[in-house]
């Protein structure tokens, strides 16, 4: 029997010395307090509580406790109608400023979504001509104006027209004025990431897919990342890189979303509120991405959210849906299409079609296994590697892709316009350099496949490289490229023997085969063997043609392609990112059989504190030498019956306010007791005391009280409990820490990481291979890289005579620096990895060290 039970059991018996230092305590409060004002009171403790979600707000790469959160918006929101009701109520009726206050509460999200919705409506309109413009200026001009891109300046003519004019006449020159502009437009862009806003980089949606789920990463969707993404998108592709702007356009609406809301103290304050804002944002980035606002609300609740309410779907609805009719009103394209490459048909298909459509869904299967692979291969270089030369690399690559692509009809165009053209009937007034003429077929399916593969290729070394980049354009115009030969195929095919018993369900004197339309379900296949997505890849492709007709050949590819990117892996690239950095995240699309309870993955070794008798010196030295995240309460180290749970954050706050009010001598004894004469506290709610303020510089500090600061039912369970049923935990409710308690004792813990790291341990023993060949030749290709470096830099410093270096060891680096973006610095989580830059539970690491004290 437990002391806490004897207690309560045998009421006559003399109270043990803790719990007669206990009622001492609470005598002393209760003089202290008697002439104070419950109201003032009450006010001064939730000051403190906001004190503390202040500090929790920004401390970098934790993660948010959602049972905590939610208990504690219940205590925010009765300590407001407490504080309100003196105000708002007169003779026990409601007022109106109580209505009028009430509908405004009500109203407050459908205000923000509606400002967030309008503001991405407008960014994206804003970034859609600008980006056409610098991507026409790297071919020529227009002489009427040089503000238009060639549409406008040749507006109705598809042919060309007098005023839009090439840089010059001679085809060579031309070749380097592109050369020049893609290498400005790379610079400039990886410039301005890595000197303002290194998080702006990349695609943002495997950290936003994180964010949602409860990690922090302070910055990633700041004010500056919102600006820098948006300056630096359209120079990003306007330089040529392989790279797209619809993964960026969810990072830039939902830093849209972040920025707006935090105007708001509701969304300020609460987490979970704000999370409901961000799965709105993604869903209308995707939708002003693509056209498509219900294709955004698919894409939001298949790949984005891990919690995804029918509240949250009805607001990622309307955000979608005021974001779409303000980029419609702006009109960018002055078309009525709210994206380029937006496609009408008016034919139908054929069923003996649904072979070569199978063919279409391999190879989206494929596609994606094949660039999943070898890019986190690139992107595991590039980490180890050219992590100080992102300037440099990014630069490099776009001058590559402008020597390789400028020969290309389909390459040296943009990937948007490209897929406008191949997505295009042939019938009309749509000819792009004789690719609907019969006597230019065979150059045009060779083009194409050399553009499939160069893109690929070029797709692989792109995505990641430290500028603005998505990759859900080059996808689709991967596919559309080797679709559209497909296509071209078929169709020679069907002209060779147009008698045949395969092609009778073909009409005479009408079109039987629809070269775009094969280009237009590759484009689905690539996009979803990229992104393991489905449901909302139809959607989208459906609401780009508005073909009712195509949906079924859609759904098949689709599903093809599904099936054969599972049997290479589960996840797209978006998963393959975080496993990639590090982040701790449970995929709620994954389903796990383990076999194995809790007790097999738990940390035995935990650092509990004791209820009474810890020293106020041992409790700094504990924190200095420790950085776990939290630690358990314990009624004392030999029995470990289980009291509750005390965070870092609140014991820190606790400390520092117990010494700005008065001296505190080292002797003091710390305790954490929870007084069994206390009103009976929220779940998980850790609210601040209010014993520091009666503290004097008297003999009354020898002892300080941290009971108020304990959370005295955390999540709990049993050891035999399954790791399945765990891990669901974690999913479902979404709590930093599970304590692990046997018969009322202190038996572990267990966090997300440690999950994870054993489901990396089980898939690593049932998939064994030896990564030292591969570590030997990125060395070696890392050491030509430099031999050729250090030759280009000594043969430049020559042409200069010495006053352009660029790098190595001969003189000052230009466009060297340390890296800063703190994605650089991770690592993925290893089963047996001892320390991680990714901090959160229980790992031993400081989650609010320096950035660049971080090491992966």
């Amino acid at each position: 029997m437990t002391s806490r039970s004897s207690s309560s059991a045998q009421p006559q018996h003399r109270p043990s010395l803790s719990g007669r230092s206990i009622s001492r305590r609470l005598s002393v409060l209760s003089t202290a307090e008697a002439g104070r004002n419950g109201a003032a009171a009450r006010t001064t403790e939730n000051e403190l509580t906001e004190e503390i979600e202040e500090i929790k707000r920004y401390e970098d790469f934790t993660t948010i406790d959602w049972v905590q959160d939610s208990a504690r918006e219940q205590l925010r929101r009765r300590a407001r109608r407490q504080e309100n009701a003196g105000f708002f109520e007169r003779d026990g009726h409601l007022g109106w400023r109580r209505k009028l206050w009430e509908s405004y509460d009500a109203g407050q999200a459908w205000i923000v979504v509606t400002l967030v919705g309008a503001a991405i409506g407008l960014n994206a309109g804003f970034l859609n001509i600008v980006t056409e413009w610098l991507s026409d200026t790297k071919r020529g001009y227009c002489s009427t104006a040089f503000y238009l891109n060639e549409n406008f300046c040749c507006w109705g003519d598809e042919s060309g027209c007098p005023e839009w004019h090439t840089w010059t006449s001679i085809w060579l020159v031309n070749y380097i004025v592109y050369f020049l502009f893609s290498i400005l437009f790379a610079l400039t862009s990886a410039s301005l990431v890595k000197s303002f806003a290194p998080y702006a980089a990349g695609s943002g949606i495997s950290e936003i897919k994180c964010i949602i789920a409860g990690f922090v990463m302070k910055g990633f969707l700041g004010f500056w990342t919102l600006l820098i993404k948006s300056i630096c998108l359209p120079l990003a592709i306007a330089s040529g890189l392989s790279v797209g702007k619809e993964g960026p356009s969810v990072h830039y609406a939902v830093c849209t979303g972040n920025v707006i809301s935090r105007f708001f103290d509701k969304y300020k304050r609460n987490a979970a509120k704000t999370r409901e804002i961000l799965s709105a944002c993604a869903a209308a980035g995707v939708a002003v991405a693509f056209g498509s606002p219900i294709g955004g609300v698919l894409f939001s609740l298949e790949e984005m959210s891990s919690y995804f309410p029918l509240k949250t779907m009805w607001r990622s609805y309307f955000c979608a849906l005021v974001a779409t009719a303000v980029l419609a009103a702006m009109n960018p394209f002055r078309t009525g299409q709210l994206v380029m490459f937006e496609v009408r048909y008016d034919r139908t298909w054929h069923f003996f079609e649904l072979l070569f459509f199978l063919i279409l869904g391999v190879f989206g299967g494929l596609y994606g296994a094949f660039v999943m692979k070898w890019n986190l291969r690139a992107q595991a270089f590039r980490k180890r590697y050219l992590s100080k030369y992102a300037i440099l690399e990014a630069t490099l690559l776009a001058a590559g892709t402008a020597l390789l692509c400028y020969p290309n009809m389909f390459l040296r165009i943009d990937m948007t316009e490209s897929m406008e053209i191949l997505f295009r009937e042939c019938e009309g007034d749509h000819d792009y350099d004789g690719l609907c003429e019969a006597k230019h077929r065979w150059t045009m399916a060779l083009s194409l496949a050399f553009a499939t593969i160069m893109r690929t290729f070029l797709v692989i070394i792109s995505y990641g490289c430290k500028v603005p980049a998505g990759i859900f354009v080059p996808s689709m115009a991967i596919g559309a490229s080797f679709g559209r030969m497909v296509g071209i195929l078929v169709q020679a095919l069907h002209e060779r023997f147009p008698h045949a018993r395969f092609f009778r369900a073909c009409e005479p004197d009408v079109p039987c085969i629809t070269p775009g339309t094969y280009a237009f379900l590759g484009a689905g296949a690539a996009l979803s063997g990229i992104m393991h997505i489905t449901v909302s890849v139809v959607v989208i492709m459906f609401e780009l043609t508005g073909a009712l007709e195509y949906i079924l050949p859609t759904m098949i590819v689709v599903g093809i392609t599904k099936a054969v990117g599972d049997w290479f892996g589960r996840g797209g690239i978006a998963d393959r990112m975080i496993w990639f950095n590090g982040f701790p995240f449970l995929d709620n699309k994954e389903e796990h059989a383990f076999g194995v309870p809790v007790s097999q993955v738990m940390t035995k070794e935990v650092t509990a504190l004791p209820s009474t008798g810890m020293s106020f010196r041992a409790l700094e030295s504990l924190l200095a030498r420790s950085k776990f995240q939290g630690f358990p309460v314990v009624e004392d180290r030999s029995t470990k019956i289980l009291l509750g749970y005390l965070g870092r954050t609140e014991l820190v706050y606790a400390i520092t306010r117990a010494k700005k009010n008065g001296f505190i001598s080292p002797h003091a004894k710390c305790l954490f007791a929870q007084p069994s004469s206390t009103s009976i506290q929220t779940p998980s709610v850790a609210a601040p005391p209010v014993t520091f303020d009666a503290i004097e510089s008297s003999a009354a500090q020898q002892s300080v009280d941290f009971s108020r600061f304990i959370d005295p039912t955390p999540l709990a369970v049993h050891p035999r409990l399954p790791l399945e049923t765990v891990m669901e935990l974690f999913k479902k409710m979404g709590p930093r820490v599970i304590l692990i308690e046997y018969r009322g004792r202190l038996a572990g813990l267990v966090t997300v990481k440690d999950c994870l790291k054993y489901q990396f341990k089980v898939e690593a023993l049932e998939t064994t291979r030896d990564d030292s060949t591969l570590d030997e030749r990125q060395e070696r290709l890392w050491d030509t890289m430099k031999q050729a470096g250090d030759w280009l830099a000594d043969a430049v410093m020559s042409v200069s005579g010495g006053r352009i270096r660029l790098g190595g060891g001969r003189g000052p680096a230009f466009l060297e620096s340390e890296t800063r973006d703190p994605r650089d610095l991770l690592s993925p989580i290893q089963a047996s990895a001892s320390h991680h830059g990714i901090l959160e539970g229980t790992e031993d690491d400081d989650a609010g060290v320096e950035l660049q004290d971080r090491r992966p």
